[in-house]
């Protein structure tokens, strides 16, 4: 079993949901991007996301462009961000690692060396944001061929006609993205999102994460309470760019700030019980 499934079988035991908070990788430095990795698993952290920063982030919006241009300043790279959880599981085997970005640098890369040493690394996951499924062949046969998990994308605009297509070969979870829009610029109701879920469900066994839209504690307990996860990205990194100087440098108190941020949102979403 991998370990998002195991995880997320995990918690289905403890009746309860998953948070999975995200940070973009070398943002706005190797070491403190690094060392906010290394806490968030005791923070309350059940999964991360890991960001890898890209010139055209096209579904990014402000806060996680910046983060991304941070990121590059300090010389983010594919091997750089491989080398960062190939490090994180040195002293931690058992929280899953979920890379999210875009197939341009992959393809640069190489799709079947990057699988590989993304599973060498100790990467459970592959959020590739701008791969369809029409395309899915350039990287998926990898990924599986390395027990990458595939996890698909899914937003308020498709159709049920559609949905089988876009979850056929995914795997781990189901990213359902909250808004039509980038991140971090609104957030979908209660209603919305009571009424996404189930529709989403009726195609797919996998657990389902709600992402794009969850910025406080109170959000992100009723994302567990209508799906099975909640991805918190834009609030994280909006806090961590407040703590920088006026040179973007890390201040003393940027990782503590950050992972205080994680702590509150893990309380909250522990706090909700669903039926296991």
């Amino acid at each position: 079993m991998s370990r998002i499934a195991a995880r997320f079988a995990s918690l289905k035991k403890e009746g309860r949901g998953a948070l999975i908070p995200f940070l973009e990788a070398f943002d706005p430095d190797l070491e403190t991007s690094q060392a906010i990795l290394a806490g968030m698993p005791a923070a309350g952290a059940d999964l991360i996301e890991i960001g890898m920063p890209f010139t055209d982030p096209m579904a990014d919006g402000p806060i996680i462009q910046l983060a991304g241009q941070r990121g590059l300043k300090a010389g983010a790279t594919l091997k750089g961000t491989l080398a960062m959880v190939r490090r994180f599981r040195e002293a931690d085997d058992r929280t899953p690692i979920v890379l999210m970005g875009y197939l341009n640098p992959i393809v640069a890369y190489g799709p079947e060396a990057f699988c590989q040493d993304a599973a060498a690394a100790g990467v459970d996951g592959l959020i590739a944001v701008d791969l369809p499924p029409e395309e899915a062949d350039l990287l998926a046969p990898h990924a599986a061929a390395q027990g990458i998990d595939i996890i698909r994308l899914v937003a308020p605009t498709t159709d049920e006609s559609r949905l089988p297509y876009v979850l056929e070969g995914s795997s781990g979870f189901v990213y359902y993205v909250s808004i039509a829009g980038i991140t971090g610029t609104r957030t979908a109701s209660s209603a919305d999102l009571s009424a996404a879920i189930p529709r989403v469900r009726k195609f797919t066994d996998l657990p389902i994460a709600i992402g794009f839209g969850i910025r406080t504690p109170e959000q992100a307990a009723n994302a567990t309470e209508i799906a099975d996860a909640a991805i918190v990205a834009s609030a994280l990194i909006d806090t961590l760019a407040r703590t920088l100087d006026e040179d973007g440098r890390a201040l003393p108190g940027t990782v503590d700030a950050v992972l205080d941020q994680v702590r509150a949102l893990a309380e909250a979403v522990r706090g909700v019980r669903v039926a296991a």
